[in-house]
């Protein structure tokens, strides 16, 4: 028996030729289409509006999902974390962050499973880089959190497991998914980078309207390369120059993401520096505390190194917020997914 195909992941055209093969309508294929998408269903039972006969053939050689959630937790902040299974037997976490008195729902999806990177602050870098996800994994992500909640993701970050551009293809390809399929906005959708110069470039030449993030942490390349070590291979200098090269092409605003570590990127040396290095790049900086994972020798910043670092970016003219901390007891914060089973 040949494998049944996947709905989830699949564009209109795709739909389009499943119909074609049942000796159905384009309209059949946009009711398809439309169940899968903007209605999570996570059975081809559940599309009512299509025949019982239509159903039962398109059951013969189709199925909406092949993901198994393995573990789901619930944050007392509303948070909700999910480890998502693989046909492979490969695992990653996907997370539903929701804020007080906001009708946004950001998905935070993981690009890879495991990542390369290996930031020294990460629980995801401690278990290494082992594949790529394809950009129908990327998706099952947000349509898993969609069916679990019966609620609508209205915002994605591509700040999970992995770096992003360094599986470009699939990211952009997921992308023009949310987008143009859940019809989430171009403006709604962040992806995240540690500093791979040549993704930032093919962005900037694509001219992406959707936000950039950077993962700064550290105005200083010694310091940097203690944290983050692709920073031996994509420096400060040339990723600046790259940077600015972004927001001309683009005429958008990064978003620069600064992680907060007691006694080594908190002081008030470093506020000042990492000042004078965005001075000329167009962004607004998000300040991160740090997150602790198991075996780790960094510290939580003080609440007053905190607010003078970031008095000191806004006196340099920067708007500057402080993420809020999100999902921290379940291991779901910024740094803390593993996707491992028995994580």
């Amino acid at each position: 028996m040949s494998k049944k195909i996947i709905l989830s992941g699949l564009i209109q055209q795709d739909f389009e030729k499943i119909a074609q093969d049942l000796k159905a309508s384009k309209f059949r294929a946009r009711q398809i289409h439309n169940w899968i998408y903007l209605k999570s269903v996570k059975s081809i039972d559940e599309m009512t509006d299509l025949s019982k006969d239509f159903r039962e053939k398109l059951s013969e050689i189709a199925q909406v999902s092949d993901v198994t959630v393995k573990t789901k937790q619930v944050s007392e902040d509303g948070t909700i974390k999910y480890l998502i299974g693989y046909p492979d037997g490969n695992c990653v976490e996907t997370v539903l962050m929701r804020f007080d008195n906001r009708t946004n729902l950001t998905a935070c999806v993981s690009s890879q499973v495991g990542c390369a990177i290996n930031c020294s602050f990460c629980a995801t870098g401690k278990r290494g880089f082992v594949r790529n996800l394809t950009a129908a994994e990327i998706v099952e992500q947000v349509l898993t959190i969609q069916r679990d909640t019966g609620l609508k993701v209205t915002n994605v970050v591509f700040m999970g497991q992995g770096e992003p551009l360094l599986n470009l293809d699939n990211v952009l390809q997921s992308l023009t998914i949310f987008n143009e399929d859940f019809q989430i906005g171009a403006r709604r959708i962040t992806i995240s980078t540690s500093g791979i110069i040549p993704g930032i470039n093919k962005l900037a030449e694509l001219e992406m309207q959707s936000t950039l993030a950077l993962s700064l942490h550290a105005p200083v390349s010694e310091v940097r390369k203690q944290i983050i070590p692709v920073e031996s291979k994509y420096p400060l200098a040339e990723l600046k120059e790259a940077l600015k090269n972004y927001t001309n092409k683009t005429g958008r605003r990064i978003t620069i993401e600064y992680l907060l570590i007691k006694d080594l990127t908190d002081t008030i040396e470093m506020a000042e520096s990492t000042a004078i290095f965005l001075k000329d790049i167009k962004c607004n900086v998000n300040l991160i505390p740090y997150n602790p994972i198991k075996d780790s020798k960094f510290k939580k910043p003080s609440t007053s190194s905190i607010m003078k670092f970031k008095y000191i970016l806004e006196h340099s003219g920067k708007k500057v917020t402080i993420r809020l901390e999100r999902g921290a007891d379940i291991d779901a914060a910024c740094g803390q997914l593993t996707g491992k089973v028995n994580s």
